[in-house]
């Protein structure tokens, strides 16, 4: 029985999917692969895994590598799976910075070769689509055995994907011409994102394939390659990785390296510090050809080719109106959002942002970013409606001295014992139970009854209920700032 593990890679700053991914809501947690899927790619991801457990392979509980303040988020998702994965249990492994995935990759190895236990590593990116899930599940089955054959423990498997176009945004893999006995080939080399004339040769050639990203491979062959490439990110990640705190929520672990010295490791990608390092080296490196619908999504352009498409090439999401519009995404939020006379545009909207971009120019969407990040906007990290580990709440409306929002708790949760400085709140119950601590009072508040915390006082809203809880909340204050809140107690772990 060949012992499993399966890495998703949960990273990424929410750049490129702008405005609708944002550094704090990243794409992963997103649908976005079009038909008539509702799940995200993130959920689409341990899908996908999970699904290779079979006669000869026993899986262990799959690993996700994902930032501190998306672990909510990723704990949320894995809750609306249990219900179609009934044995699943997930391992996080939480960063407080990115580092990049060599860093990510060696904490998943680290926790996962203990002892005698070597078990091999089946590691994807959270943010991919792929089509024909049995294509991808045979192919990585061909992977997992190449690698398990190999008594050494000096072969890596990587997926690479035939390639539909000149593609200049990928890597690329540059293949022997010779197939192996399990339909793989050697990896002669990996080459960078190439111009688009280089692009055409390639593809001309026939044996250049993407890069996608998705390896498979023994834990003792990553940190054994790791350290005889990259000695300075093993060492570090190692130290960081011996003063770990683990800690459970949900019957999910999660587990944190230290802070500081986890901040001290370089910032590496798994290509760079060690696979394109590999051909030439004792290290063999197998690729097995995947043809089966696979994307990246890795700008809006490529969100409208994975997308259903209309007769006029149209693809739509949400309350839209097009007249005269062709081979363009249309996508809306909270509003309708009509188009009249256009052709190969991109338009997003959100409750707080609007997006227009040629198709062919998607890409750059990283140079409204970067403006949003050197203005120290805040549509860069956050939409309107935020999600929290206790619910969510929606900045409704605003204005000199007033904010207003929608909140929503969910069955059993509370924000923390807080206190504001600079502002007082009016809290109003629409629906559900509302127990408030109210300085030293405890009340309990039911629909259209409310209450009003002055500014400065200790005060934290639960909810008792089994339904959820919805609140109307009206700040009023000289500062209405998200960072005017000391903490006294938070069972989520902030400060």
């Amino acid at each position: 029985m060949t012992q499993v593990t399966p890495v998703i890679l949960c990273g990424g700053s929410g750049t490129r999917l702008w405005p609708l991914s944002r550094s704090g809501f990243p794409k992963q947690f997103l649908v976005l692969s079009g038909g008539d899927s509702s799940e995200s790619l993130f959920q689409q991801a341990v899908q996908r895994l999970n699904a290779i457990d079979g006669a000869n392979i026993q899986l262990s509980d799959t690993l996700i590598v994902t930032n501190e303040d998306h672990r909510f988020l990723a704990l949320d998702q894995l809750r609306e799976l249990k219900n179609t994965l009934k044995t699943f249990e997930a391992t996080l492994l939480l960063e407080f910075s990115g580092r990049n995935t060599a860093p990510a990759l060696t904490l998943a190895a680290f926790q996962t070769k203990d002892g005698e236990h070597d078990p091999i590593l089946v590691i994807t990116p959270a943010d991919q689509t792929v089509k024909n899930s049995k294509a991808f599940t045979k192919a990585l089955k061909h992977c997992i055995a190449l690698v398990d054959a190999d008594g050494s423990k000096q072969t890596i498997a990587i997926l690479g994907i035939t390639p539909a176009s000149p593609e200049t945004g990928y890597g690329y893999i540059r293949r022997s011409a010779e197939m192996g006995t399990h339909y793989e080939y050697n990896v002669e080399q990996f080459v960078e994102k190439p111009d688009a004339q280089t692009a055409q040769a390639y593809l001309d050639d026939g044996n250049y394939l993407w890069n996608s990203g998705m390896f498979v491979l023994r834990a003792s062959t990553w940190l054994d390659a790791l350290k005889e490439f990259r000695p300075d990110i093993f060492g570090a990640t190692e130290k960081a990785w011996q003063a770990r705190s683990t800690d459970r929520s949900d019957a999910t672990t999660f587990i944190r390296p230290d802070k500081a010295l986890f901040n001290t490791i370089p910032s590496e990608s798994i290509d760079y510090a060690v696979i394109e390092k590999c051909p030439g080296s004792k290290y063999s490196v197998k690729m097995v050809e995947l043809d089966a619908g696979w994307n990246d999504l890795g700008a809006w352009d490529a969100v409208w080719q994975v997308g259903k498409q209309d007769e006029q090439g149209n693809v739509t999401s949400g309350d839209t109106l097009l007249s005269n519009t062709s081979n363009s995404l249309v996508h809306a939020s909270s509003r309708l959002v009509s188009a009249v006379g256009i052709e190969n545009l991109i338009i997003i909207e959100t409750a707080d942002a609007v997006l227009v971009a040629d198709r062919k120019n998607s890409q750059d969407v990283k140079h409204i970013v970067n403006q949003l990040e050197s203005q120290k906007r805040e549509e860069k990290n956050l939409h309107r409606k935020v999600a929290r580990p206790w619910g969510w709440y929606d900045s409704v409306d605003e204005g000199e001295r007033f904010k207003v929002k929608r909140i929503q708790v969910k069955p059993g949760a509370s924000l923390s014992l807080q206190m504001h400085h600079h502002r007082a709140e009016h809290w109003i119950v629409v629906k559900g139970i509302a127990e408030i601590t109210n300085g030293d009072q405890m009340i309990t508040l039911t629909e259209n009854q409310s209450t009003y915390i002055p500014q400065g006082q200790m005060h934290r809203l639960a909810n008792p209920g089994k339904t959820p809880l919805e609140i109307i909340e009206v700040q009023s204050g000289s500062y209405l700032g998200e960072d005017d809140i000391v903490r006294f107690e938070d069972t989520y772990g902030r400060s």
